[in-house]
């Protein structure tokens, strides 16, 4: 073996041993997992020679129930929905603020990324608490607001345990997820490009939609998967800031696992929910090529 052959072995050989051991063997246990009987008293079921009641083999049973209840489907668009939506909030409020970072100058640049970035510095479960708090019904936001709706005519509202708690949640977490993205794609545009468009007769409206924007796009594509996947599989943000109607296919296959212990069934979901992710990461590297191909 050559020097180089052996440099290229000891380079590849770690992260791939690390990706077969952590990765494909936990995926191929629940594809596994996905094809068995749950136990008698929840887990799996051992693989064994089926016996006379069918039992203890593998069966197509689990796929054959996802199908067969239109529930899940409107768990998995419930879902998408909620993503959908936390991904636009994360980009109306984070192309902003990408953009007043970049434009910022380079000595204040770093102070204001450490900003965006400084939630990190806390637990998950804490920052999650601490909106448990400020939208509590006792508090001064939802005092403000039914005051306001009173005031309206209209009748009072709950923040806390809704849809829109739910969302809060997600855009909060989530947000820096979105900003550092764009802040890396905005920051490497050339201000001589918006001169020369404003000379040649654009207003600032038309100069962000036909310079900015589509300079930014590999940006705006990077932030919405890096949001866009996680919300999909949340389950401690509906757990905590929703109520029982805002149940997301990240809490049903939690519910799988831990509660019921229905681990063959909670697999399915699993995977499915890993079909989808996979499905929309190849569609925004496909969209990112074509991005990079037409810029």
């Amino acid at each position: 073996m050559s020097r180089t052959e052996f440099t290229r072995w000891a380079t590849t050989a770690p992260p791939t041993l690390f990706l077969l051991v952590f990765f494909l063997a936990p995926a191929l246990i629940v594809v596994l997992a996905s094809f068995q009987f749950p136990g008698e008293f929840g887990g799996l079921a051992p693989i064994v020679a089926p016996d006379e009641g069918g039992a203890g083999g593998l069966t197509l049973e689990n796929y054959a129930f996802f199908a067969s209840d239109l529930l899940f489907t409107e768990l998995f668009i419930r879902s998408f929905v909620v993503a959908s939506l936390s991904t636009l909030a994360c980009m109306l409020l984070g192309y902003p603020l990408a953009w007043l970072i970049a434009r910022s100058p380079k000595r204040h640049r770093d102070l204001l990324i450490l900003l965006a970035i400084l939630p990190f510095a806390s637990n998950f479960l804490v920052r999650v608490y601490a909106w448990m708090i400020i939208l509590g019904p006792q508090q001064a936001l939802a005092q403000a607001v039914n005051g306001l709706l009173g005031a309206l005519g209209l009748a009072p509202v709950n923040l806390l345990f809704s849809p829109l708690a739910v969302l809060i949640g997600m855009v909060y977490v989530h947000l820096p997820f979105m900003i550092l993205p764009l802040y890396v794609s905005l920051e490497q545009h050339d201000p001589v490009l918006l001169d020369a468009a404003q000379d040649l007769g654009a207003n600032a409206w038309q100069r962000f939609w036909r310079v900015t924007w589509p300079l930014s796009m590999p940006g705006v594509l990077s932030g919405s998967t890096l949001v866009f996947i996680p919300v999909l599989g949340m389950f401690a943000i509906p757990d905590l800031l929703g109520g029982t109607r805002d149940m997301l296919i990240g809490n049903l296959i939690k519910e799988q696992f831990i509660g019921v212990r229905d681990w063959p069934f909670g697999s399915v979901l699993a995977i499915v929910l890993t079909l989808w992710v996979l499905a929309i990461a190849g569609l925004s590297a496909w969209a990112a090529r074509r991005v990079g191909a037409h810029a």
